[in-house]
Parts: C-alpha cells; structure tokens; sequence
C-alpha cells in the first residue's frame, strides 16, 4: 500500500532496520547495567533491550546484542559468562549524562564507574558493585543466557532473578509506593532521543480489571460516528460499564438546564472527558438522541 513503507527483514541491511525497530519500540526502559570480570575488574554499561518479564520469581531480561558493524560482544557479556551476576540500576534523569558517558566503549579492563564519576557501592548479596546514585538497583543472579543468533545484531539473552532490590526513600510516597515523578526516570528512544517519564509525561488509563467496560460497540451511532470525538474519547467511554437509563438521563439534565439547548454538545462532552467527568460526557452525548 502507497501508505506504508513495507520492509521484509533480511532485504534491508541491518543497520538500517535496527534503527527503525528502535524508533518504533519506545520509549524503552534501561538496564544500567553493573557487572564484574573474574580478576574483580567492574563494568558499567546501560542497555535499552530490557525488561521485567515475571515478579514470581522476579525476573528480570536485558540483552547486550552482537554490534553490528563488527559482530563482536560487550564486556558486559564476557563478564556474566564468567561471573553470573548483576545488578540493574534504574536510570533518572539527574545521571542520564553520567550514564551516557558509560556507554563509551573504552577498552577492556577500564572501570566506567571512574569514568562516569558515579559511586560504586558494595552490593550485599552478588559481587557487582551498585551505582549509589541510581534511586533503584536491584542485585541479581543470573539463570541464563540465550543467544539469539551469532551475526552483528543478534541479541544475547541475559535472564536475572532479583535477589535483593535496594529503593532510596526519597523517591517513596507515605504509603511507601514509588512516585514517579520523584523517580524521575529517563527512557530510550530512537537515535540520540530520550524522553523523561516524569511531570506532564505522565498521565493515568484506568484499567478495565473489576467490571468489563461496554465496549465502543456499544455507544448510538452518533456518538460512535463523532465528527469531534476521537478514538481515545470513544475509548474511554466505551470502558464505562453500561449506557444509563432515560431516567438517569433525564435526572441529570434537569440538573444541568444550561446544557439542554447547546448547539457544540460534543465539543462539551469532549472537555468533560478530559475533566475525567466521564458519567456528564455520556449523559450530555445521549441527552440529543
């Protein structure tokens, strides 16, 4: 189709494709990954093919692929072959140049916590050092690791069980949840991008666990079909559980006369909906039917 450029892995030279996997899959979180060699020399890398895959047992997965312009692996693969263990520090945005510079691929042996200027805390349960500053590092040991594949590019998995997780306090809330603007983490994306998961960044989707939504099937056509409304208004509405009744509708316009003989009811329903005022939104939208 004209509206779409098609690929087929395999007719497109690696680099090219590695970089339109990444720019399609982000933001991604990063594995800032403390490992350490047999000699007790400590490496530091950050890794963006990561994530949690299980909390029983808690599992984590990140993976240092094959470079492509080379096909070699990183000292961080080599050190966990030898020394099955790692912790993954969480990166926040006040050390995301720090963990920049770690990302340099100095020659085997140099310790990037000196070249990053970021403290190297002992852990207490695996021998890789943490990164005192990162708000979250989780010590872990690792269970396997599964290559992908043996040419320039091909991921190597590495599975990590947590064994301890260590959380700074001042990122907690009172009932010592995290708070993610306090976190303030940082993700990857295409290119040279980030993007900060904290402050405007953040916003909430209700999950449809208790009571299944309605569906937008559900909704009359003319709401359905809104010229104004879009997909993420329909779809908040459809995760409501049911249309209420005409006497509900009718209870509610009597308290809300001024509404009655709007002209823009859509435009309205849709400010409600981003007032998270769901229940007006639908009443308004069926009070012209």
């Amino acid at each position: 189709m004209d509206n779409y450029l098609e690929i087929i892995p395999g007719q497109i030279k690696t680099r090219f494709l590695h970089s339109y996997l990444l720019a399609s899959v982000s933001p991604r979180p990063i594995a800032f990954a403390s490992t350490i060699s047999k000699d007790g020399v400590p490496n530091l890398a950050p890794f963006s093919f990561f994530n949690v895959f299980s909390s029983n047992p808690p599992m984590l997965i990140f993976s240092p692929a094959r470079r492509v312009r080379d096909n070699t692996t990183k000292h961080t693969l080599g050190n966990v072959m030898e020394v099955p263990e790692v912790v993954v520090n969480v990166v926040s945005h006040s050390i995301v140049h720090q963990m920049n510079l770690a990302s340099t691929e100095y020659p085997d042996g140099v310790n990037e916590f000196i070249k990053s200027g970021l403290t190297a805390l002992p852990s207490d349960i695996v021998r890789p050092y943490r990164v005192a500053e990162a708000p979250v590092q989780m010590e872990c040991k690792v269970r396997e690791i599964k290559p992908l594949g043996n040419q320039g590019g091909a991921g190597q998995l590495i599975f990590a069980e947590v064994v301890k997780m260590h959380i700074n306090r001042s990122i907690l809330n009172e009932d010592e949840s995290i708070n993610p603007h306090k976190i303030d983490l940082v993700a990857r994306m295409g290119g040279n991008l980030y993007c900060r998961a904290s402050q405007e960044a953040v916003f909430e989707v209700e999950k449809p666990l208790d009571i299944p939504g309605m569906g937008i099937d559900a909704l009359p056509p003319h709401i359905r079909f809104s010229q104004v409304l879009t997909g993420n208004d329909l779809g908040m509405l459809g995760n409501m559980a049911s249309l209420p009744t005409q006497h509900e509708i009718q209870d509610w316009m009597r308290a809300n006369p001024d509404l009655k003989a709007a002209a823009n009811k859509h435009e309205i329903a849709q400010t409600f909906i981003r007032q998270g005022k769901k229940t007006d939104a639908l009443m308004l939208l069926l009070s012209e039917a």
